[in-house]
């Protein structure tokens, strides 16, 4: 920390990294246009040779920006495009995407300060405001969620007869029928634990739900306490189906906490239950293991690290807004919570687990109508993938193009008794998915089989543990890539034995090798038997598997070694061309961008003349848009009905463009902490396609939300009968019909 005190540093912060604040109105509109930003003009009034490119005013806060991509997923539940079944998944995914944020980077900043570890990002915001700011915009997202599913979603969806009926309103068949449940499914498996000196409170695990119940009288023992707890068991649905019997037709759906709710009297016999308040507790949920301590046993630690992980320290309270303030008091106390951490709720506490809807309602007219991925002919045909790719190269993008031919050709790789080998890597996949299952086949063909299995995927570690016994059962070579570097490389490479010769197959990606989020996320699929690419994949397993010195790689750009130094490169010979008079251009489309030195990178191309155009669909620090120092720069994110995943780095490089496409965002974590790489499209063809579906997303004029320099989003309004968007461009292109 720095020798300033917290107090001093916090009144030098600089108001503009406040975000915006939403829109009260239930209304899908722009963001307001924010009054002339004082930082910004502060920047602009200075001569270019003045300004220092760290200054703090020239970045964003990480933690505010991510929180900012969240209130952009939530402003998809009110986007009349979506059908409304669509619309409550959004919601569903922005409660589990604050859910990990309060797990993750709200911890993340508590945990600084109890331990007086306060470090300031690039920003310059103390953590103490950072939480501050954090919990302010938290609780005005938080009830705007739930405005919109009470005030919009839940009405829209009675119309078209799906259901979710209160306690309040059921009819006697309906009470009749909830009771016979709660009698037969709930009251056998809950165990409601009265608080006194012999019933300490409980341990409640990270993110579960539970009941606190106000209790009056004696009980059989004459204690007199006046609280319970009463933990929700997790085998039981949150969302329960009422048969068509006791309805009036449509779809009618009951909340487990309506269930428990109405019955909590039968749970204390002989007392009287004054109010019965859903809550849940949120925990910090980041592994930290140690790599000091590991020894040469990571899958062990991380199974110890993961039984705890359910019992960190406390980040969050959830309770429903009714809950009496003295009872509330009570729990904040319990938990070493203050009001901040407070979170009313005017509804179900988790609305995540409404997600169920989806498969306890058969209505595919309330949702996006299926479509069938593309598929290139050459590909589809019977003469096999290894023939079609040592023709050509190709490129696939999911889910608008099928998942299925990376599927095959390991499928084929195991089957066929050329293949000698298969090496992969493997983040978030599955122990029982399509791609485990050809890899144990192809290790019980006695194929030689190695697998680098990248145990610490966040929330996916218990499953690639499981994967990672399943392959050593079946004979595969199984490693952990690098204890202080997560491998996040996305690489197949197959030797197959052609003749007297080894050719190497290569399949490289932007996105997981997770056939599910294959049809879910954009992303790129690459697959080629090009000697430079295999000979340089070759030598990244060879680094991975094994220990060597850094290898040199003749295509691929690989971190931590040299991928961020030659991203700086590239952007850096467009600032010089652009300063020689040449025509230049750089587009960028990532997930993040936060590493200071490629903002700064950025900053000065900009200044050269460089017109740069950003697809960030989450985290933003860059402040773009400031005249002398960002005035070449956009902006924009794309939020639409799949997650845009795509890593890609464009370069006009004086008329003859370079395209990496890659597994890596432009974040310090991702350019200097892990397993990286980058590869190169050398086909023109190649090249010119993925420019044109760059331009498709700059075009985008209805999912796309633009950055400005104050840190507010503008979302883009299209003029009548000029609605242009990317997915449903890239859909309507590469995806076989969208009936």
């Amino acid at each position: 920390m720095s020798e300033q005190s917290a107090n001093e540093i916090e009144k030098k912060e600089s108001s503009s990294n406040r975000p915006i604040e939403l829109d009260a109105e239930l209304v899908l509109e722009p963001i307001p246009e924010q009054p002339q930003d004082p930082t910004k003009i502060a920047i602009e009034e200075r001569i270019p040779e003045e300004i220092d490119l760290a200054d703090p005013e020239l970045y964003f806060n990480r933690e505010l920006s991510h929180l900012q991509f969240n209130a952009r997923v939530l402003e998809q539940a009110m986007d009349e495009n979506h059908p409304v079944l669509n619309r409550l998944m959004f919601l569903c995914i922005f409660s589990s995407n604050m859910d990990e944020f309060f797990e993750i980077r709200v911890a993340g900043l508590k945990s600084q300060l109890e331990y007086s570890r306060e470090k300031n990002g690039p920003d310059g915001m103390h953590p103490k405001k950072v939480l501050g700011l954090i919990s302010e915009q938290a609780h005005k997202l938080v009830r705007r969620q739930y405005r919109i599913l009470n005030d919009i979603i839940l009405p829209k969806l009675a119309t078209v007869n799906v259901n979710f009926i209160r306690r309040t309103v059921w009819n006697e068949k309906q009470a009749t029928w909830v009771k016979r449940y709660f009698r037969d499914n709930v009251l056998p498996i809950i165990s409601p634990i009265g608080l006194d000196p012999a019933h300490p409170f409980p341990r409640l695990a990270n993110k579960t739900f539970n009941f606190v119940v106000e209790l009056e009288g004696r009980d059989a023992f004459g204690r007199e306490n006046g609280l319970a707890i009463v933990p929700a068991p997790s085998s039981l649905p949150r969302l329960v189906k009422l048969p068509d019997d006791v309805c009036e037709g449509g779809d009618n759906l009951v909340f487990l906490s309506s269930i428990i709710h109405a019955h909590a009297d039968q749970l204390f016999p002989g007392m009287t239950v004054k109010g019965c308040f859903q809550f849940r507790l949120t925990r910090n949920a980041d592994l930290e293991v140690d790599s000091d301590d590991i020894g040469v046993d990571l899958a062990g630690a991380l199974r110890t690290e993961l039984q705890s992980r359910h019992y960190g320290s406390s980040v969050r309270l959830e309770i429903a807004d009714n809950c009496p303030a003295h009872i509330v008091d009570s729990l904040l106390k319990q938990f070493d919570l203050e009001q901040q951490d407070l979170y009313r709720i005017d509804g179900p506490v988790n609305l995540s687990r409404l997600m169920a809807v989806l498969e306890l309602v058969d209505r595919p007219d309330l949702m996006y109508p299926p479509f069938s991925p593309g598929l290139p002919r050459k590909l589809a045909s019977s003469g096999g993938l290894f023939e079609a790719i040592r023709q050509r190269d190709y490129l696939l993008m999911h889910p608008f193009e099928s998942f299925s031919p990376v599927i095959d050709l390991l499928s084929e790789a195991a089957k066929d008794p050329s293949v000698v080998a298969i090496r992969q890597t493997l983040y978030r996949t599955g122990a029982r998915s399509p791609i485990a299952n050809a890899l144990v086949e192809a290790a019980r063909n006695g194929k030689e089989v190695t697998v680098v299995i990248e145990l610490r995927a966040r929330f996916d570690e218990a499953e690639n543990l499981a994967l990672a016994s399943r392959l050593q059962d079946a004979g595969a070579i199984v490693v952990y890539g690098v204890v202080r570097h997560k491998t996040h490389a996305k690489m197949i490479l197959i030797v197959r034995r052609e003749g007297s010769d080894l050719t190497r197959y290569v399949h490289l990606g932007t996105g997981n090798y997770h056939a599910g989020n294959a049809r879910l996320y954009t992303d790129y699929s690459f697959m080629t038997c090009n000697k430079d690419i295999g000979d340089d994949v070759h030598r990244v397993f060879q680094q991975l598997t094994g220990m060597s010195k850094e290898l040199k790689v003749k295509k691929l750009l690989h971190a931590p070694f040299t991928l961020r130094d030659r991203l700086l490169e590239m952007i850096n010979r467009e600032a010089e061309n652009a300063q020689k008079g040449e025509p230049s251009r750089i587009i960028i489309k990532v997930n993040a961008l936060t590493e200071q030195k490629l903002v700064q990178a950025l900053y000065k191309a900009s200044q050269a003349g460089v017109k740069i155009d950003l697809i960030i669909r989450g985290i933003c620090t860059l402040r773009p848009g400031i005249k002398g120092i960002s005035s070449n720069i956009r902006v924009r994110s794309i939020i639409g009905r799949f997650l845009e995943h795509t890593r890609v780095y464009y370069f006009y490089n004086n008329r003859n463009p370079q395209v990496y496409l890659s597994s890596a965002d432009g974040m310090d974590r991702n350019l200097n902490n892990r397993i990286e790489v980058a590869f190169p499209l050398q086909d023109y063809k190649q090249t010119r396609r993925v420019k044109k579906e760059l331009e498709y997303y700059l075009t985008d004029n209805t999912q796309s939300w633009i950055l400005q320099s104050d840190g507010s989003y503008q979302l883009s309004k299209p003029r009548k009968g000029e609605y242009r968007s990317a997915q449903r461009l890239l859909l309507s292109e590469l995806a076989d019909n969208t009936r």
